[in-house]
């Protein structure tokens, strides 16, 4: 369990194709309060610590996660979000976010602010998430906890502070560029209930 408040921005060390999926080291800060076997949330994806190799981090990505998410598309040299799981006894700063990646969603548009320095992004999704996704809700982007300031058929805005642009991926994020989108984890459950509920 994450809650989406990034800790640090790592950069993808190496990335391997290996038998079972791809295998990725990563260079981070976090590395020293890291364990085999600990889970890592990389840009909103839960994935399992394999080795803590001095300052690098490697994880392995099964061909399910590969597919389904952008880390199939990973490359070395990328900059990745990066948050350790949230302590039982910890301040939840941000939403309660899983790192189970619903769907991956693409960035129509990046914009300044007229009446501030922050930004707007918004972003396309699936059709089948629209039901997940309501006005000033939670959305988690690329791992990073974000509200939902506006909302259509098929594309959500969200403004982006300047703290946050500046201490995570976002502000690398350009026009067609694809991001990992997961939705609120307590509407996911009032959804499944009411299905549920006709059936």
């Amino acid at each position: 369990m994450f809650t989406g408040i990034v800790e640090d921005t790592g950069t993808l060390a190496e990335v391997k194709t290996v038998a079972d999926g791809m295998r990725v080291r990563i260079d981070t800060a976090l590395a020293p309060a890291l364990a085999p076997g600990a889970s890592l949330a990389v840009n909103g994806v839960c994935l399992t610590v394999v080795l803590v190799d001095g300052p690098q981090v490697l994880v392995d990505i099964g061909p399910e996660t590969a597919r389904v998410t952008t880390m199939g598309n990973a490359r070395r040299g990328q900059t990745v979000n990066l948050e350790r799981p949230l302590k039982v006894d910890g301040r939840l700063d941000g939403h309660f976010v899983q790192g189970h990646v619903d769907a991956v969603g693409t960035v129509t548009d990046v914009r300044a602010a007229a009446e501030s320095e922050s930004r707007w992004l918004t972003v396309r999704f699936p059709a089948d998430l629209a039901v997940h996704f309501i006005h000033k809700g939670s959305v988690a982007v690329d791992g990073v906890s974000l509200t939902i300031a506006g909302l259509g058929d098929r594309e959500f805005d969200i403004q982006v502070i300047p703290y946050t642009w500046t201490h995570t991926t976002l502000s690398q994020l350009r026009f067609n560029d694809k991001v990992n989108l997961e939705c609120d984890m307590i509407g996911k459950y009032v959804m499944r209930a009411l299905e549920a509920r006709r059936s």
